[in-house]
């Protein structure tokens, strides 16, 4: 009865959990006992990623409020996430959280995981995907419909020439997002492909395309860090184009209250993390199955230069 009490109190003050005490260790959450839940975590994020950071602190901080172990890996080659998610199901947990920023090439490491039993909820990108794979399901935003959102944005703020800054090769979810602001804008939307891991080149790159068409006059970046890189670019080539992106950090809020980017969309990393670890371990404790087969919706919110002061706190602390 006291676990339970403890237990139930923790889900009371989730919410304080986002000013919470931090994670014992870069991979794992260690249990109060053996018969607490066990979690693994397997995404595409890779180390030293600002968003990927926030979504483990999350995961890691339900692990310690819950007294549920959580292991956390990744790897943005699918055939080695598939491999992590393999070493996951040999060490058969309760429960499996996988990102699918490329669903065809996890597919079958997934459906092994549900074939050895283990419940799987996907994360962040694959939500189209996630049900056909038989994960319970997804927590996160769609991303086609977080980018109408963004293009209707940039429409409000008079944009009508684009460039969107995918910067990873074959994600899905990032083509949907420029997809979706497509959808809305009423202008035109080019597509730019970086490389997320190197950023100093990828603000070359869109310098260079700024310096080429001085028509654009919207800049649309689906990565804290690109944002912050496409900023410099701009002031580099002294355009006049409007910035905005997707997700955020604290670099992002202090450009937004500074006028330099127009407004950031918010899928709430921390709760991509938080909220599966929660849902996995009802499952093992009560049987619990969240989301009925649909997704439960991380975001989008729009940080703009009206609420950012409300936000910066909490990413500077990590958690947005």
């Amino acid at each position: 009865m006291k676990k339970n009490r403890s237990w139930l109190a923790a889900l009371i003050v989730i919410p304080l959990a986002l000013t919470g005490c931090t994670a014992t260790t870069s991979d794992t959450t260690t249990a109060a006992s053996a018969d607490e839940a066990v979690i693994a975590v397997v995404t595409h994020g890779t180390a030293g990623d600002s968003f990927w950071d926030v979504v483990k602190s999350g995961a890691e901080q339900a692990g310690t409020d819950l007294g549920a172990t959580v292991t956390y890996q990744g790897d943005g080659d699918p055939v080695k996430q598939s491999q992590l998610i393999d070493a996951a199901i040999a060490s058969k947990p309760d429960g499996l959280i996988v990102s699918m920023a490329n669903p065809d090439g996890v597919k079958d490491a997934v459906e092994r995981a549900i074939a050895a039993g283990v419940p799987v909820i996907t994360i962040n990108s694959g939500l189209e995907d996630s049900k056909a794979f038989g994960a319970q399901t997804h927590v996160g935003q769609s991303e086609f419909i977080a980018g109408q959102g963004a293009g209707e944005q940039l429409a409000k703020a008079g944009v009508t020439n684009v460039i969107c800054v995918i910067h990873e090769a074959g994600n899905s979810g990032l083509e949907e997002r420029c997809q979706g602001a497509a959808d809305t804008l009423g202008g035109t939307l080019s597509n730019v492909q970086v490389d997320i891991a190197n950023v100093a080149d990828a603000q070359n790159t869109i310098k260079s395309k700024l310096l080429a068409d001085p028509s654009i006059d919207g800049v649309l970046t689906l990565n804290p860090a690109i944002g912050v890189a496409a900023a410099q670019s701009i002031a580099e080539a002294a355009s006049t184009a409007n910035l905005a992106t997707f997700d955020v950090s604290a670099d992002v809020t202090s450009l937004i209250e500074d006028g330099k980017i127009l407004f950031a969309v918010d899928q709430q990393p921390y709760s991509q993390g938080y909220l599966p670890v929660v849902f996995l371990t009802l499952q093992k404790r009560n049987g619990d199955v969240v989301g009925g087969g649909q997704p439960v919706y991380s975001g989008p919110a729009y940080v703009t230069k009206d609420n950012v002061a409300e936000v910066a706190e909490f990413a500077t602390n990590g958690t947005r």
